[in-house]
């Protein structure tokens, strides 16, 4: 079978890799039916996540029909259509017992395109198959679908459950790639009074206007006056960062008001100052986290209710086998305005 092999120092290829196998009695095999690239996959790439070793097959958002199941699987039958999730659990530890899927002991937590090989690829193994797949309705497509292996509940538990967003609070997100504007979606199941997005892409700004925000900044644009302005001087209630770099983390220390939150979603791949010497006194919280995927299934029933529509986060579609030209869109967002790269066998 083919897949997207991680060659190391920003190097890829889809070529052929060996066939995805069942190897433990809670495996399920999956034939890739729609999958997506994540902005994590850039980060690996530019080996910001070095634990993932050359020659892994990366992704770890996919939709797909069960083709083989370990003994021990239950919940599934062969031919069934899944939503494979990001965050595999075994749910027998003490933090799956907490719902704290990602940081699964026994074996779990992300493995997908991570420690072991991913789903960008014809075919792939989905460990504890039984808690780590959903059934997915007739009603719902594979490409909104897919959205929720990810990218919905990545921004709504590390973003906006983290960060405690509120009735008419001020909810501002640095960064409105993907996961940006995720959060503004499911930020907005919590009726903020105002949601400002701060990105460098203007046609990413507009994305996030269409999906709701009332203000957007680019970082030339003074964001620090602007929020302040906007609050009455005492900055955002809410500051989520979506990028994963050190002068994004410090600006969201800068916007956010006295007793506020930061919800720290980007990847970092290097140190960032953390300022205490102003942040002490300012009753600051902030939190971090990988995804545990505990929403999922109350986000699939959101998408089912027609409460979250996610169908404007798709700007380019590819057949399978158009996986390097997929990745070359997806890393350049200022020439092709992507955002959400969807590839489908």
């Amino acid at each position: 079978m083919k897949g997207l092999v991680y060659g190391g120092g920003g190097r890829r290829s889809w070529t052929d890799v060996p066939d995805a196998q069942v190897r433990d009695a809670r495996d399920a095999v999956i034939r890739v039916d729609t999958v997506t690239i994540c902005g994590t996959d850039l980060h690996i790439l530019g080996g910001d996540v070095p634990e993932v070793a050359p020659g892994r097959v990366l992704g770890h958002e996919a939709v797909g029909t069960v083709v083989a199941l370990g003994p021990a699987v239950t919940g599934l039958t062969v031919g069934d259509r899944v939503l494979a999730s990001c965050i595999s659990a075994c749910g027998t530890c003490r933090f799956c017992r907490d719902r704290a899927y990602g940081q699964c002991r026994s074996g779990g937590g992300w493995l997908l395109g991570h420690t072991i090989d991913g789903v960008q690829a014809e075919y792939a193994r989905i460990p504890f198959a039984d808690l780590s797949t959903y059934r997915l309705p007739q009603r719902v497509s594979n490409e909104d679908a897919v959205l929720l292996a990810d990218i919905l509940p990545t921004s709504y538990e590390v973003g906006v459950l983290n960060g405690r967003v509120r009735p008419g609070d001020t909810v501002v997100i640095v960064g409105a790639g993907p996961i940006g504007l995720a959060a503004v979606l499911t930020a907005r199941l919590f009726s903020p009074a105002h949601i400002v997005v701060i990105d460098k892409a203007e046609s990413r700004l507009q994305a996030a206007k269409n999906l709701g925000a009332d203000v957007t900044l680019t970082p030339e644009r003074v964001p620090l006056g602007a929020i302040r302005a906007l609050t009455g001087g005492l900055g955002a209630d809410v500051v989520m960062e979506a990028v994963g770099t050190p002068q994004t983390f410090e600006l969201c220390t800068d916007l956010v008001r006295p007793g506020g939150t930061v919800a720290n979603i980007g990847v970092h791949g290097k140190p960032a100052t953390l300022h205490l010497e102003d942040l002490w006194i300012r009753n600051v919280t902030i939190t971090t986290g990988l995804v545990d995927t505990y929403s999922t299934p109350k986000l699939l029933d959101m998408l089912v209710a027609g409460q979250i529509d996610v169908g404007s986060l798709v700007t380019h579609r590819f057949g399978l086998d158009e996986m390097e030209r997929a990745y070359d869109v997806f890393a350049d967002p200022g020439r092709t305005g992507a955002l959400k790269v969807v590839l489908t066998r």
